[in-house]
């Protein structure tokens, strides 16, 4: 189409990089064009592509999302607050043990007008020199368009033919300036398709059908490497549905074409994946929520040869910060992501938008987060009930018991930095029960100063030690206070205790606030513990939807067990907050 630059330069330097699997796959795609084989031959060819397929996509665990940078929807990939991508950068991830990375790609604010739409010459070469870069440090690199799906795409029902040519346009673009490339380039047609005007499920399946089939049309119609490149389609809203794997699933099987991979997200089960409704333990329930999507995901697409991709994982409190899931029960949910997803033939693809890999530290924020993820790439980890035991200041020390996960690992022991604890003395061992004996807890937490006195580590036979914090406390003590509707916060002593969770309710026995379909409210949206400034800080968000002159009685939970009542009042923009 005319807007195409002539990239022939920069191609031609790829060209003698494709693979001899890739090479050989080709010739034997001119064989099959000659005819010649026969319908078994191409019964083989078929089934040799779709294992071609498998081990490619196997070859891609594990994975990195580039987030937050070329998807920005500012006027460069530094707009959303990243820094520019360098080399060193993918480098240092490379190091970490990915082997590949999903660079998602925000297209429409460099597109030109129609009828060409042609990507902006500059923003293209940028991309092509990130995706170079990947590619020479080794990594299998897959490259989408992302947050278009929802700023313009998602108009497809009012405007088909006008999105379908915008998304054409790029996808003719994209092809022609990658065409050349290595195999290791995966396309993905489209990142969370979604469409406006609501939830017509048979219309926005068929919409999602369109693009996947034009992407996948115009892709291998560009020849080159694009004839056999993998391709990746998304489910709608890559969600893990049956009825959205089905969908993609009759795409798929319309395609015909072995080379052909799914993708959808994973994000949890929602009260856990952002603490609401009392979800805050990685518990039975939302364990279930994580096998039952993995082996939908498993049973529809892998145990037919078709490979899966999970795009994205990670959990949606991570939109904040990474504080809004207890760190024990944020351990536990991605050690058991990392194993399912390995027992389902999934390759995992970690969303990272500058919260978990420092971008120009080359740092881990969370470096015992990593090791868990790192470790369930390969193995399993034990784990326990909790990785806090709490003792109150106020009582006699006594022993204090917790449940052993072993996930088929051996307990081996119990460690306080380089000293391993006496079993019998220190700690028992019955079954999978683990008690931590009150001398042992005496001795280790000294002035049993408020807060983590000491921190242990249980050992497994396999896999990363899990971290046991021995943390004196008393129940936390709240005091009255005013304060406005933008800015409210309960002064709080915690004397050593974590907040879990709180419940709202009128005096009728209702809910209040946001989510009024349950008492507890939402972490950090609705409320957020301040424990350097001494403060519970109620949100704007949570007063936008208390009733005028309605008394609140708040409960909140802390991790120690101990519940604390408090109580406020809104009156138009004033609160006032008391403990009676």
């Amino acid at each position: 189409m005319s807007g195409l630059r002539d990239r022939t330069g920069k191609t031609r330097r790829w060209a003698g990089l494709l693979t001899s699997g890739v090479v050989t796959l080709l010739a034997g795609l001119s064989v099959l064009a000659a005819g010649s084989p026969g319908a078994a031959a191409d019964a083989g060819h078929r089934k040799h592509a779709s294992s071609a397929a498998m081990s490619q996509v196997a070859a891609m665990q594990p994975g990195w999302n580039l987030g937050n940078s070329l998807d920005a929807t500012g006027s460069d990939e530094t707009s959303w607050g990243n820094p520019r991508i360098t080399e060193e950068l993918l480098d240092n991830v490379r190091a970490q043990g990915f082997r590949s990375i999903r660079i998602p790609v925000t297209w429409g604010q460099h597109q030109g007008p129609a009828p060409d739409h042609a990507l902006d010459a500059e923003y293209l070469d940028r991309v092509e020199e990130v995706v170079d870069w990947a590619l020479a440090d080794g990594f299998h690199v897959m490259v989408n368009i992302h947050h278009d799906s929802w700023q313009w795409i998602a108009d497809m029902p009012s405007d088909r033919a006008g999105v379908l040519a915008r998304y054409n346009a790029i996808w003719e673009q994209l092809a022609d300036t990658f065409r050349d490339h290595p195999s290791r380039l995966v396309f993905e047609s489209v990142n969370e398709p979604q469409f406006n005007g609501g939830p017509d499920d048979a219309r926005n399946a068929a919409l999602l059908d369109e693009l996947n089939t034009s992407f996948h049309r115009i892709v291998r119609q560009s020849g080159g490497g694009n004839a056999d490149r993998l391709l990746v389609l998304p489910t709608l809203h890559t969600s893990a549905d049956q009825a959205r794997l089905d969908e993609l699933a009759g795409t798929i099987d319309a395609l015909g074409d072995p080379r052909v991979a799914a993708t959808v997200h994973y994000y949890g089960y929602w009260p856990f994946s952002v603490n609401v409704a009392g979800g805050t333990r990685f518990d039975a329930t939302a364990r279930k929520d994580l096998t039952d999507a993995f082996d939908r995901v498993h049973d529809t697409f892998v145990a037919r040869g078709v490979p899966v991709i999970l795009g994205e994982y990670g959990l949606l409190g991570f939109d904040r910060h990474t504080g809004t899931v207890q760190q024990g029960e944020k351990l536990k949910f991605f050690e058991f992501l990392g194993h399912h997803a390995r027992t389902r033939n999934i390759t995992t693809m970690l969303w990272d938008n500058g919260q978990h890999f420092q971008r120009t530290g080359f740092r881990w924020n969370d470096p015992e987060l990593f090791a868990q993820i790192r470790s369930s790439w390969t193995t399993r980890s034990g784990t326990a009930s909790s990785d806090q035991v709490f003792s109150a200041r106020s009582e006699a020390v006594t022993g204090k018991t917790l449940t052993l996960n072993l996930n088929g690992t051996s307990f081996t022991g119990l460690r306080h930095g380089s000293t391993d604890l006496v079993r019998g003395r220190d700690y028992t061992v019955q079954g999978d029960r683990l008690t931590i004996t009150a001398a042992a807890l005496t001795r280790l937490s000294g002035s049993r100063a408020y807060g983590t006195n000491a921190v242990l580590h249980a050992r497994f036979s396999r896999g990363v030690p899990w971290r046991i914090d021995l943390i004196t406390h008393d129940t936390p003590v709240l005091r009255d206070a005013t304060g406005t509707t933008g800015s409210f916060a309960v002064p709080t002593d915690f004397r050593g205790d974590r907040l879990a969770t709180m419940e709202a309710r009128y005096a009728d026995g209702t809910n209040a606030g946001p989510h009024d379909w349950t008492s507890y409210k939402e972490f950090d949206r609705a409320f957020a513990p301040d424990y350097a400034g001494g403060a519970t800080v109620l949100t704007p968000d949570f007063f936008a939807e208390v009733r005028d002159g309605a008394r609140v009685t708040l409960t909140f939970h802390y991790w120690s067990g101990a519940t604390v009542t408090y109580h406020v009042t809104k009156s138009g923009t004033s609160v006032t907050g008391t403990t009676a």
